[in-house]
C-alpha cells in the first residue's frame, strides 16, 4: 500500500509542475485572469496533497488499513476538486462548457478536508 500511495504522489507532483508550467506559459494567452486564476489554485492543491499523501505513505504513524482510507479519500478528492477546476477553468481555451460539473468542486473539497481531519484524528490516538 506504501508503495502506491507514494507512486501516487509522485504522479501529483509530476502533473501539478507539468499543468503549472503549460498554465503559465500556453494558457496564459488564452485564458482571463480570473480563469488563469482559478487553473492555478487547481494547481496548487494538486501539490498540496502529493506531498500530503507523500506524508501518508512514508509515515510509520499509522495503521495499513487508517493509510488505505486516508489515501483513496484524498486521491478522489483531488481528482473531483482539482479535475473540477482544471475543466471549468479551462473552458475558454477548449471552448467546451463544463459549468455541469460545478457542484463536483466543492464536494472534493469536502473530501480532503475529511482526509486530513481523518488523519489528525489517526495519529492523535496513536500510543506513544
Amino acid at each position: 500500500m506504501d508503495k502506491k500511495i507514494i507512486l501516487t504522489a509522485l504522479v501529483f507532483g509530476f502533473i501539478s509542475i507539468m499543468l503549472g508550467a503549460f498554465g503559465a506559459h500556453a494558457l496564459k494567452k488564452v485564458l482571463t485572469p480570473e480563469q488563469l486564476s482559478s487553473f492555478e489554485v487547481g494547481v496548487r492543491y494538486l501539490m498540496y496533497h502529493g506531498l500530503f499523501l507523500l506524508f501518508i505513505g512514508t509515515t510509520q504513524m499509522l495503521l495499513p488499513e487508517q493509510k488505505n482510507i486516508v489515501f483513496y479519500l484524498t486521491l478522489f478528492g483531488t481528482i473531483l476538486f482539482s479535475g473540477s477546476i482544471f475543466l471549468l477553468s479551462s473552458s475558454g481555451a477548449t471552448g467546451l462548457n463544463f459549468k455541469f460539473i460545478g457542484p463536483i468542486t466543492p464536494v472534493g473539497g469536502l473530501l480532503l478536508i475529511v482526509s486530513w481531519i481523518i488523519a489528525f484524528y489517526y495519529i492523535s490516538i496513536k500510543k506513544g
